[in-house]
């Protein structure tokens, strides 16, 4: 046996695979300058070979390695892991191998050490019992010789050389096995004291069990025949009991029979009951919306009512208002006619009486005149006089004449100015008269269009307020029909959530917020306007996609259990997403995908008889999810009776079930009971689609009634 091969890569200076031969069987030199690896190539043939490595913790070992550079140690990109394979010539088979050609690599990494053998991962005592076996001794590792080690041997003391002798000699191993066989000896000899020991209690223990053995002869007799009496009595029992049971089972069979008529009764009497709880619901949502709109009608009467009064009374003050005015129109009528005669009167008098007032006016102001002009010549005769003594002059008196004489002038201006202001108020009073003539009669004027104004005002007061009425009117009747359509809307709400409620308790709360969850998600990817492959490719739960005849129900439900609720999608790839997204947004809930390209399903041969029939054939689905279905159902059959479904299932491996949902499973199980048709989650998802639908109409109904409303109103 010789090295034939030694490949290395990414072993110290060695980063890219390097791969050395061939090699002599006999004597092989390795030859080259400074720094080309030689060394390298010694260290990695020891990496494989030595045990120098394999008592170290791991932490002590990655850090030897890192120290010691085991890694690519040169440039270039870093590398994470290196091997060190050698490739023997086994043709004397020195190794325990049946070829002639045996691989040993070591892989070594940041955070992993693996031995292959021949490419098939060993571990490293495997290896080291392997190299054992070829001589390669881990008790005497002197096969490889480092450099350095003969010179140290040379200058080494006596006792040193003599010790290493002994170990290449393999003295020292005979001396440890020498002292390890002394002490398995005297261990064994304790252990030879202790079995002829026991050997001793032995024999003694045999002479017992031979006088029991005598009385044990005795007891087998004894007790064959109490065996023998045991099972005639038990046969004869069992006989009766399967006499018993062959009635029971017949009486089960009628009982079964009398239980499905009291069954489907009930269930009946439960459908009458509910058709009659809706339509009380129903009645008293009509009840509570007819007194509603009586209340609206009443209130509505008295407004009226109020109405009229105001009417009627506002009506009376206008007869009495108007009955008054006519009275008083007379009154001053007769009171014009009066004044209108003593006018007449007067004029007569004044016209009797003005010219002997202008006789007399004539005389008083000639009277006057008279008077003062005697008056000024008794002040000028008094004043000639006074004026004789007053001046010593005729300076002084020229003087005074022409001061008197300015005064007179500055007094004759003040009247002048005076008569000026009196005619120029004359002249603004005549103005402002007629401008006051003009604004009057603008005013008048005014005060017509004003009155013929609001006359137009009232009676467009009186058209908008009979639109007003007819208009609150309308809108009673609307708020009266949509009151009744929310009520309407609120019971079946309210239905619909009762259902939901149901379904909760009888499928669990983890598959059910599952469901929410998955639509969420879903939702979120519609508002954000991605993964639309995603939206297309999720089909909904299983049992939102078939449907069935009501007396299938039970038997349909048993079979599927909780795949009921499995999600149909198109791909895996589609569930990724949405698993991605589902944990992503931490929704709560559990969830099960079926991707119709994952599933395997082959078509399965079902018995030919009358007793029984396919499930899945009484299905009604689309077959682009056939594969959902069959994999669900398509292999089990509805059977006639618990004995054929007992006899089906043995001979065909298929699982058999009742109408009532007693199971029987290929492998032998036996399940049923009672099950209660009114938790049915089939029949009460059939009565959710159904209210979700209705609810969807009325919303629809009501938000056109509302929409045609608005456009009446506007």
């Amino acid at each position: 046996m010789y090295i034939k091969q030694v490949i290395i890569q990414g072993f110290r200076s060695y980063r890219d695979q390097t791969v050395v031969d061939p090699f002599s069987p006999k004597s092989n030199v390795i030859v080259g300058r400074n720094g080309s690896g030689k060394s390298n190539f010694f260290y990695a043939i020891q990496f494989v070979l030595s045990d120098e490595f394999s008592h170290l913790r791991p932490e002590q070992r990655l850090a030897l390695l890192h120290r010691l550079a085991l890694l690519h140690e040169g440039t270039g990109p870093r590398v994470i892991s290196a091997f060190v394979e050698i490739i023997f010539d086994n043709s004397d088979n020195r190794l325990p191998i049946d070829k002639e050609e045996v691989s040993l690599r070591r892989v070594i990494g940041a955070k992993k050490d693996q031995y292959f053998l021949d490419k098939k991962m060993v571990t490293k005592n495997d290896v080291m019992n392997l190299l054992e076996s070829a001589g390669f001794s881990r008790s005497n590792p002197y096969y490889i010789v480092k450099q350095g080690k003969i010179n140290q041997m040379a200058t080494a003391p006596d006792s040193q050389r003599l010790k290493l002798l002994r170990e290449v000699a393999g003295t020292r191993v005979y001396d440890e096995r020498k002292e390890e066989s002394i002490s398995l000896m005297k261990e064994t000899e304790g252990k030879r004291e202790k079995i002829n020991e026991l050997l001793k209690y032995i024999e003694e223990r045999l002479q017992t069990l031979e006088d029991e053995k005598e009385e044990l002869a005795q007891y087998q007799k004894w007790d064959k025949m109490r065996r023998a009496l045991e099972y005639t009595i038990y046969n004869q029992e069992l006989n009766e009991t399967r006499a018993k049971l062959d009635e029971l089972s017949s009486k089960r069979e009628t009982c079964g029979d009398k239980s499905r008529h009291l069954r489907d009764a009930q269930q009946d009497a439960r459908d009458k009951v509910e058709e009659t709880e809706r339509v009380v619901r129903e009645k008293k949502s009509k009840i509570s919306a007819m007194k509603e709109e009586k209340e609206q009608l009443s209130s509505e009467r008295q407004e009226q009512i109020k109405q009229r009064t105001k009417l009627e009374l506002k009506s009376k003050d206008l007869q009495e208002e108007l009955a008054g005015n006519s009275e008083q129109k007379k009154r001053l009528l007769k009171e014009r006619q009066k004044l209108l005669e003593k006018i007449e009167e007067k004029q007569k008098e004044l016209q009797e009486t003005e010219p002997k007032f202008n006789t007399v006016k004539e005389r008083e102001e000639r009277g006057i005149a008279r008077l003062a002009q005697a008056t000024q010549e008794r002040t000028d005769l008094y004043a000639k006089q006074g004026r004789g003594s007053q001046f010593t002059s005729k300076e002084e008196r020229d003087k005074w004449i022409k001061k008197e004489l300015k005064s007179l002038d500055q007094a004759i201006n003040d009247k002048k100015r005076q008569i000026a202001a009196i005619h120029k108020d004359l002249e603004d009073t005549e103005t402002n008269k007629e401008k006051n003539l003009e604004q009057y009669s603008k005013l008048d004027q005014d005060l017509n269009e004003v009155k013929t104004r609001v006359e137009e005002l009232d009676k467009k007061y009186y058209e908008v307020k009979n639109k007003k009425d007819e208009l609150q009117s309308e809108r009673n009747y609307l708020w009266r029909e949509e009151n009744a359509e929310q009520q309407a809307l609120a019971a079946k709400r309210e239905e619909l959530e009762k259902k939901q409620q149901l379904l909760r308790a009888a499928t669990g709360k983890a598959i059910l917020n599952g469901i929410d969850s998955i639509n969420k998600v879903l939702e979120h990817f519609r508002r954000k306007g991605i993964n639309q492959h995603v939206i297309n490719g999720y089909h909904g739960i299983v049992m939102n996609n078939f449907e069935c005849e009501p007396a299938f129900y039970t038997c349909v439900e048993v079979t599927a259990g909780t795949r009921l609720f499995y999600h149909i999608v198109e791909t895996d790839e589609v569930s990724t997403k949405i698993l991605t997204e589902f944990n992503k947004m931490n929704l709560p809930g559990e969830v099960t995908f079926l991707p119709l390209s994952k599933l395997d399903v082959r078509d399965t041969a079902y018995p030919e008889t009358n007793d029984a029939i396919p499930m899945i054939s009484k299905l009604r689905y689309s077959q682009q999810f056939d594969k959902a279905f069959k994999h669900v159902f398509g292999k089990t059959l509805i059977c006639r009776s618990m004995e054929v479904s007992t006899q089906l299932a043995r001979a065909f491996t298929m699982d058999c079930i009742t109408l009532e949902g007693d199971q029987v499973s290929h492998r032998g199980a036996l399940t049923g009971g009672y099950y209660d048709t009114r938790k049915s989650r089939l029949e009460l998802q059939k009565d959710m689609r159904k209210a979700e639908e209705e609810l969807g109409e009325l919303e629809a109904k009501l938000n056109e009634n509302l929409r045609r409303n608005i456009e009446h109103i506007l």
